[in-house]
């Protein structure tokens, strides 16, 4: 970020909340889930209007291109991921990071019981990964556990080839196929967080356009403020109105699920856990970009000639904010 749009953001700021309701479209990543509770306690306790917006949230999904409507100015914020806003950087869209809700990455790796005890039993294993892996956590997950791309196999998001496969390993989310696993297959497979071994990268982020940061700064404050006392009140209070739109947008999402989503994300910190336990829900700090970005650019996942970490982020909307868990 210039300190031009960091100059105007702090003036505006200063001026109050967005005037009297003015219209905020935030696309998700996928479909309505325990996962964007936050964002719809904002909206179904008011929260959102207190703050003078009038807020849609869109579903993300498989098909949908968040980055590129983002781009396109057909939302004004889109729900990323660090290590995607600084590839849309390499690329030329100058997409910035403005709040984190999740300081770790739900992303985790799910075996058999009986054999993976232990992120080192990765080698020899067959790994069920997405196309997407392979510029994200996968690189990293070679260089750090010693793997090779010869183990991997497509992971096309069906369980069954995992359950008939005892030397399997699939990728997973930390809330869905473990517990889909349990549900159907009747066991209760591994499962190992990729944030608890050394992968930095934080998740459900906002991610805006530059352009959005000059012409509606106060209208994003208000939003990521809203957004992280719903996330607050979503694991801490009463979560019955959020899940009642979850449930609304996406009819396949079920109580159980709803329910299961919150634990974990309560019993691992994930919203509320690392530097947000003392610095606020939604903290991003200057030392973890840093470590995401150095070890993009180790990775040679990232040209360091074409993305300057300090574009790829701010933390003017998130340093003052202080809502502790």
């Amino acid at each position: 970020m210039t300190m031009r749009i960091l100059g105007a953001a702090a003036v505006l700021l200063a001026a109050g909340t967005a005037h009297a309701q003015e219209k905020f479209t935030y696309l998700t990543n996928w479909y309505a889930q325990a996962e964007h509770g936050g964002f719809y306690q904002a909206i179904a306790t008011g929260l959102y209007k207190k703050e003078g917006l009038d807020v849609t949230i869109r579903m993300g999904g498989p098909q949908v291109n968040g980055m590129q409507l983002l781009a396109a100015g057909q939302v004004d914020c889109f729900m990323g991921y660090d290590v995607q806003t600084m590839k849309a950087r390499e690329q030329g869209i100058a997409a910035v990071t403005v709040a984190a809700a999740f300081q770790k990455d739900p992303q985790v790796m799910i075996g058999h019981p009986e054999t993976f005890k232990s992120m080192a039993d990765l080698k020899g294993k067959t790994i069920l990964i997405s196309a997407d892996a392979n510029t994200n956590f996968w690189p990293w997950m070679k260089a750090t556990f010693g793997l090779q791309d010869s183990q991997v196999r497509p992971y096309t998001f069906n369980i069954q080839p995992f359950v008939a496969d005892k030397n399997a390993v699939q990728q997973g989310y930390l809330s869905s196929e473990p517990y889909a696993i349990e549900k159907e297959a009747k066991f209760k497979p591994s499962v190992f967080l990729l944030s608890d071994h050394g992968w930095t990268p934080y998740s459900t982020t906002i991610v805006c356009m530059e352009d959005t940061l000059k012409k509606k700064p106060k209208q994003v404050a208000a939003f990521v403020k809203a957004t992280m006392q719903g996330w607050k009140d979503y694991l801490k209070g009463d979560p019955k109105a959020a899940n009642a739109l979850i449930k609304k947008d996406n009819p396949n999402m079920t109580d159980d699920l709803l329910a299961n989503g919150i634990k974990l994300m309560n019993a691992t910190g994930m919203v509320t856990g690392g530097d947000a336990a003392k610095l606020g829900i939604g903290v991003l700090t200057d030392e973890r970009i840093k470590k995401t970005y150095d070890m993009m650019v180790s990775m040679k996942l990232l040209d360091p000639a074409k993305v300057d970490v300090k574009k790829t982020y701010t933390t003017e909307f998130v340093k003052g904010l202080k809502i502790l868990p």
